[in-house]
């Protein structure tokens, strides 16, 4: 067994209808269709399938930016640079907060920070605790026009105003681009344009940070790179994406659609990138993975029989999964051998993403829901008068909840700030006395990552939102 491979998969109730899904994959020929670009695999309309399946060549391809890379990151530090801010919304910024969580500051490489909030504490906290002479600002995103990310990147050129402070990373053309370079920021990293955002975590948008921050990211992508090899296999016991999907798909179409994330420590914010991938990719047409992220442990009489959970690496109570996997309940183990196996971890999910779309009969690479809340935003803000605010109490709200539904619970708080840690353990008490799945997302960072579900996937979330106070 290697690292990011399927050690042990026990099923349970699944284990028929996954061998049904397998046998269909491989009437299919689902796994040489997805490498051909094949869009009927998906959908018989290619658009946003064709364009969107760079991600599995690049993990590849970005061996050959290593001059470009190793270059920007020695002008940095030669210029006593010792801080990054990337400023980005969802598939933009969870990757390198992923690395920000894993790995330790390396010695004489850029302390890595992630703004992707608006709430105004994270804003001041970031700004307060950062020296401008030493400070360099990365945003990043695909279409160049991600109204958060523009508006940090205002915030902070308003501040310093100097061009040799900034970067960016996004597409080629993109209206950022054009702006940095005419304001004569350090460098314009052009990602390539058939990777969607949440595809994107070994492109630049991923690598960037991870070179400023000084994680081995040349070992990481050559492992992914590595990883790849194995997934081009139509065998289910070589190809762990090709398993992994067939158990996410077989597992929605049972009812087990609440995948339960128990993470290694060393890797336990892959859990937010990972959440993004399955709930913006499967969740649409009224089905979907619901991804279940950062919920402790419990006793087994609190899961309902929507469960179905994955581990990866060495996890703290490995008791109670054996426990849950006696109980009846689906288990998948994945193997982690180090951080730096992250990358071969990403290609393997993002192929098991792409082949539970296949197996539930959607795309998995488009997010057509997205744009609703910016429509009814903008609705909003045009109005001659404010919008009424919502009548019904926590109770009314919570009576609604049936099994086999989820809680998500949606904070508009700073994600630094005192607030964060109670809320996390209201969502236990919630999952414990309901007996139903909880989410905890912080604001506006969801609507960029399991958004997509909330509006899109199965009608069974029930949603409560907690806006914090304004320090100012």
């Amino acid at each position: 067994m290697s690292s990011a491979d399927v050690r042990r998969a026990r099923l349970g109730p699944l284990e028929t209808k996954v061998g049904e899904v397998l046998a269909d994959l491989a009437d299919r020929e689902a796994v040489s269709r997805l490498w051909a670009r094949d869009h009927l695999l998906w959908s018989a309309d290619p658009t946003e399938i064709s364009d969107r399946l760079g991600w599995l060549e690049v993990a590849g391809e970005m061996a050959g930016a290593a001059e470009e890379l190793e270059g920007f990151v020695g002008g940095c530090r030669a210029d006593g640079l010792t801080d990054v801010v990337v400023l980005g919304m969802g598939g933009s910024s969870l990757f390198p907060e992923v690395l920000a969580r894993s790995f330790p500051a390396a010695e004489g490489a850029l302390r890595l920070h992630v703004l992707d909030s608006t709430d105004p504490g994270a804003v001041a906290r970031i700004a307060g605790q950062l020296h401008s002479d030493t400070t360099l600002y990365l945003a990043s995103s695909k279409s160049g026009s991600t109204i958060e990310t523009r508006s940090h990147l205002e915030f902070f050129w308003e501040r310093e105003g100097r061009g040799d402070r900034f970067a960016v990373v996004t597409d080629p053309g993109s209206e950022l681009g054009a702006l940095a370079r005419e304001r004569r920021f350090r460098h314009v990293f052009e990602n390539r344009s058939d990777i969607g955002g949440r595809y994107s975590a070994l492109s630049y948008f991923g690598l960037v940070p991870a070179a400023l921050a000084g994680v081995g990211w040349t070992t990481l992508i050559a492992r992914a790179a590595e990883r790849t090899a194995s997934l081009r296999s139509a065998d289910p016991a070589v190809n762990a994406g090709l398993q992994l999907g067939a158990v996410l798909g077989a597992g929605v179409r049972m009812g087990r659609d609440k995948v339960t994330l128990v993470l290694d420590p060393r890797i336990a914010a892959f859990g937010l990138w990972l959440e993004q991938l399955l709930a913006e990719s499967t969740g649409k047409a009224g089905t979907g993975v619901v991804p279940v992220a950062d919920e402790p442990l419990g006793p087994v009489d609190v899961y309902g029989d929507d469960r179905l959970f994955v581990t990866i690496g060495r996890v703290e109570h490995p008791v109670g999964i054996d426990v849950l996997a006696e109980e009846g309940h689906p288990v998948v183990e994945l193997d982690l051998d180090d951080p730096l196996d992250l990358g071969a971890l990403a290609i393997v999910w993002q192929v098991a993403t792409a082949i539970c779309g296949a197996v539930l009969g959607i795309n998995p690479f488009d997010q057509p829901n997205v744009a609703e809340a910016k429509e009814a935003t903008a609705k909003v803000l045009a109005a001659d008068a404010p919008a009424p605010l919502p009548t019904a109490t926590l109770d009314e709200v919570l009576d609604l909840v049936r099994p086999g539904d989820y809680v998500s619970l949606q904070a508009y708080v700073d994600p630094g700030g005192d607030e964060v840690e109670p809320l996390e353990e209201v969502r236990v008490q919630l999952r414990d006395e309901l007996r139903v799945a909880t989410t905890f997302g912080l604001g506006p960072r969801f609507l960029h990552s399991t958004g997509q579900l909330h509006k899109g996937g199965p009608p069974t979330g029930v949603f409560l939102q907690v806006v914090g106070a304004d320090p100012s």
